[in-house]
C-alpha cells in the first residue's frame, strides 16, 4: 500500500509514520512537507535511506506539486496544518490559507488520483468549550469553534465531508485530544515546560492553571489512526481521546515532580484571549466499533515523554536555537523560517 501522509515532518505526523513503517513492513510512505517552522526531518532520521520511505518538500496549497506526489497513491493522511492556538490569534490568514485552502487542494488531487481513502486528522478544539459537569464531546456533538485555529479545522472538516456526500470521495475523518510524546514541539505545554527547567528557566502556566485537557500519547493516536484506515467505514468520523482529562496545573505540577523541581519554578501568566476551559473526548465509537482504546495512562506517558525530552537534548536544542533549519535550506533550497518560538 502506497501512502501519502501530508505534514508528515511535524509531531504527530512524524510518530504516525514511525508507526506505520515498524507495523507494517509492506507499507510504503511519501511524506509531503513544506518544512515550515515546525517541521523537522531529524523526527525521521531513522528512515532516511529506506526504500519504503520517500520524502518529497512542497506546499499543499500547491496543485500541481500536489498532484504530482499523489499519482499512484492508494490512502492519503492528512496532518498538514497550522495548529498552535496562539500562532492562529496572531496571524489567523495563515490558518485559512494551510488549513482550509490546502485541504481543498488535496481534496480535488484525491479525486483525480482515484484513492482507495481520504483520512483526515482533526481536533477536538472545533467543538468548543466544555463547562466543567458538561458531557464529552463526541461524534455527534455540534460544531462551535472559538479560536481562529480551531474555526479553520471545523472548516477544513466540513469540506472533507462534502466531497463525500458530493463527489463520493471515500473518506474517514479523526477528531482527537491534545497529543503529547516525542518529538512534540518545544513551543507546546509538556516540552516547552521540560526543556525550560533544563535551561534553569520558569514555566509559564496560563491564568490560574484551571483549563482541562484530555490527553492522549502519541503513538495511541497513531494506532487510532492505523486502525481507522484498516477497518473505519468510510464516510464515518472517529473520536479519539486519551480518557485523561487533567487540568493545566495538574500537568505542570507533575513534570515539576518528575524532574525534581517545585512550585516555585512556575510564573503565572496573563491567560490566553479566548481560553477555552475544558475539552474532553468519549471516545466510545472506536472503542466499540474498531476496538480500540489508549494503552498508555497519563503517569506512564508522561514519564516516558519527560524521558524521552532528557535523553534527546541535542534534538530541541537545535530547534530553540533554529539550528535544525539550516539543514533543510543545504538540502532543498530555499529561505530560512523566521517565526520564532512563542514561549
Amino acid at each position: 500500500m502506497k501512502i501519502m501522509v501530508t505534514g508528515g515532518a511535524g509531531f504527530i505526523g512524524a510518530n504516525f509514520i514511525h508507526y506505520k513503517l515498524k507495523n507494517h513492513t509492506d507499507a510504503e510512505i511519501i511524506n509531503f512537507d513544506v518544512l515550515n517552522y515546525a517541521g523537522n526531518l531529524e523526527n525521521l532520521k531513522e528512515w532516511e535511506n529506506v526504500s519504503r520511505y520517500k520524502f518529497i518538500k512542497g506546499d499543499i496549497c500547491d496543485p500541481k506539486k500536489v498532484n504530482e506526489a499523489m499519482e499512484g497513491v492508494d490512502v492519503v493522511v492528512h496532518f498538514a496544518a497550522e495548529s498552535h492556538v496562539d500562532r492562529s490569534i496572531l496571524e489567523p490568514a495563515a490558518f485559512v490559507k494551510t488549513n482550509v485552502l490546502g485541504t481543498q487542494v488535496l481534496l480535488d488531487a484525491a479525486l483525480k488520483a482515484n484513492v482507495k481513502r481520504f483520512h483526515h486528522v482533526s481536533t477536538d478544539e472545533v467543538f468548543g468549550s466544555l463547562e466543567p459537569n458538561d458531557p464529552k464531546f463526541n461524534e455527534n456533538t455540534k460544531y462551535d469553534p472559538r479560536s481562529p485555529y480551531s474555526a479553520s479545522k471545523a472548516a477544513s472538516d466540513h469540506l472533507v465531508r462534502a466531497y463525500y456526500h458530493t463527489y463520493g470521495l471515500p473518506i474517514t475523518i479523526s477528531n482527537c485530544s491534545n497529543n503529547y510524546g516525542p518529538y512534540h514541539f518545544p513551543e507546546k505545554l509538556i516540552p516547552l515546560f521540560v526543556t525550560n527547567l533544563v535551561e534553569g528557566k520558569k514555566v509559564p502556566l496560563y491564568g490560574d492553571g484551571s483549563a482541562v485537557r484530555d490527553w492522549l500519547y502519541v503513538e495511541d493516536h497513531a494506532e487510532a489512526i492505523d486502525l481507522i484506515l484498516r477497518k473505519g467505514k468510510v464516510g464515518q468520523t472517529y473520536c479519539v481521546g486519551g480518557n485523561n482529562e487533567k487540568t493545566n496545573k495538574e500537568v505542570t505540577l507533575k513534570v515539576l515532580e518528575i524532574m525534581g523541581k517545585g512550585k516555585e519554578a512556575i510564573e503565572f501568566v496573563e491567560d490566553r484571549k479566548g481560553h477555552d476551559m475544558r475539552y474532553a473526548i468519549d471516545a466510545t465509537k472506536i472503542k466499540d466499533e474498531l476496538g480500540w482504546e489508549p494503552k498508555h495512562n497519563f503517569e506512564e506517558g508522561i514519564k516516558e515523554t519527560v524521558d524521552w525530552f532528557l535523553g534527546n537534548k541535542e534534538w530541541w536544542q537545535k530547534i530553540k536555537s533554529g539550528e535544525y533549519q539550516k539543514y533543510y535550506q543545504q538540502q532543498y533550497g530555499g529561505k530560512l523560517n523566521k517565526r520564532k518560538l512563542l514561549t
